[in-house]
């Protein structure tokens, strides 16, 4: 059974699971990665998911104070062998909440285009396209979601 838990970017877990992350990441970015991860520090970040399975951690997310309303989504990510079990659209719920409980009232994420199964992720889960925003305006290989939270 999956759980999750909530934590901070101090988590040795959390740690662990970024750097399986980007090093998936900087395979499927190629020359591009580099622009990308200076988007993606993990420095004081104090709202933090992991989910795990049987004690061990499969996968996390975190949210980031983008605006007064906004929170973005960061750092998702679920090791291959634990994909399409459900663990990322439960840390994504998980995630949605607690910008809920916070007061937020809407989501953003940018995910790339060589992410096909997050990008499905996402739209699965009620997020719609918005123009890119911020850094990601006019980066070609990004696209850019949001979604109101209840």
């Amino acid at each position: 059974m999956t759980t999750v838990q909530r934590t901070n970017s101090e988590n040795r877990d959390f740690i662990e699971l970024v750097r399986l992350l980007d090093e998936e990441l900087s395979k499927r970015d190629g020359d591009d990665h580099p622009f990308y991860a200076q988007f993606n520090k993990i420095d004081k970040i104090n709202h933090v998911i992991l989910a795990y399975e049987n004690e061990k951690p499969v996968g996390c997310g975190a949210l980031k104070v983008y605006d007064v309303n906004t929170m973005e989504i960061k750092r998702m990510y679920v090791l291959p062998e634990e994909r399409k079990r459900g663990v990322a659209a439960k840390i994504l719920l998980e995630l949605e909440m607690w910008a809920s409980e916070l007061t937020y009232t809407k989501c953003i994420l940018e995910t790339g285009k060589k992410q096909p199964e997050a990008i499905l992720l996402y739209k699965k889960n009620g997020y719609t396209l918005i123009p890119n925003y911020g850094q990601y305006a006019e980066v070609e290989n990004s696209l850019c979601f949001e979604k109101e939270l209840k």
